[in-house]
């Protein structure tokens, strides 16, 4: 059920409709907006009728949602979200760059990168210290020391710092270095930790499962923001088809289609998108025309030495083409980078 109150409706009639909402079993969701505060209530809304709630002092109108997501809706917030972390803002007219290795491997590595992305304009490094991968003998990650020289890299040059969180007990390590908390394709129906990180009030980045529709994702979102927590970055990094050129299908069409069902930020990750360095740059351009709100990729000062994920990461040169042209998009499509 969604109530949308009047303009200038008082605290009290707000009160009024969230103490009604609760009698009859709702669990309410408070959004206010420029002009009007709107009540999202989940509960049995297929009960009720609308009409009871329009009569009420101070409501302008009132809706059944009829989609399984309620919070991350667009009838939420049909004005969008902003997500604002110190001087970043995400989900408004700049569009934000994420960059930095798959993996963090050393501190001279992790201080080459953050110098690099930090010259070239990105706003947060991503790195990963604790890293899924589908070989037990493949490279796992620093764990809680990749943290500490990211954290140490990141503040250097006034970048804010984006880490993958795989289980639910790592939550107090990554809340203590990270600004946004990571949940990876593997784990977007990990429900038991999408609850964990819905009770913090760190912002979220949630990516697609590779297998994922639209609306699963969505769904995802809807756990964490069940919690309470209703920073969250969407991401799309690709799916997986039946093509086998590139390492995934980076679905560029989500883009669009997630702005109109959702109030929710998204950022495209062409780097996870293709697997391919050589297909990155045309992706982050695509993607970002398409209406992504900011791009993730990967960076690495010699890709081919990289640990992990080699063949999808750039190099600074590539890294710094790429922003020079999606500067150039942003500009045609009415946005800033």
């Amino acid at each position: 059920m969604l109530v949308v109150m009047q303009q200038g409706a008082t605290d009290e009639q707000i009160q009024n409709v969230i103490d009604r909402l609760v009698s009859l079993g709702f669990t309410v969701h408070r959004s206010t907006g420029v002009l009007h505060t709107v009540l999202g209530g989940v509960g049995p809304a297929d009960e009720m009728d609308p009409a009871d709630f329009e009569v009420m002092e101070g409501v302008k109108e009132c809706h059944r949602i009829v989609s399984p997501y309620k919070l991350a809706s667009r009838y939420f917030r049909p004005q969008g979200t902003l997500i604002k972390i110190g001087k970043v803002e995400i989900g408004g007219p700049h569009i934000v760059t994420m960059a930095g290795p798959c993996s963090v491997e050393s501190r001279d590595q992790i201080e080459k990168v953050a110098e690099i992305v930090a010259a070239q304009g990105a706003q947060i490094m991503r790195g990963g210290a604790f890293k899924p991968r589908s070989s037990p003998y493949s490279f796992q990650g620093l764990g809680e020391e990749g943290l500490k020289l990211m954290r140490a890299a990141a503040d250097r040059h006034g970048l804010l710092v984006v880490s993958e969180v795989m289980d639910h007990t790592q939550l107090p390590m990554l809340m203590t270095y990270a600004d946004i908390l990571q949940v990876g394709a593997r784990n977007m129906q990990n429900f038991n930790l999408l609850r964990e990180v819905g009770r913090t009030r760190k912002p979220v980045l949630l990516k697609r499962g590779n297998s994922a529709t639209i609306e699963e994702l969505l769904l995802a979102a809807e756990y964490i923001m069940s919690g309470g927590n209703y920073d969250v970055i969407l991401c799309e990094r690709g799916i997986r088809t039946f093509e086998t050129y590139t390492r995934n299908t980076m679905d560029i069409s989500a883009i669009p289609v997630v702005k109109k069902l959702s109030h929710l930020p998204i950022v495209g990750d062409p780097s996870h998108g293709t697997g391919r360095r050589d297909q990155v740059l045309p992706m982050a351009r695509a993607a970002v025309a398409a209406g992504a709100d900011g791009l993730i990729v990967e960076v690495h000062p010699d890709p081919d030495r990289a640990m992990s994920d080699g063949a999808q990461t750039l190099s600074p040169g590539q890294f710094t083409e790429m922003m020079q042209q999606v500067r150039a998009i942003a500009a045609a499509v009415g946005r800033t980078a």
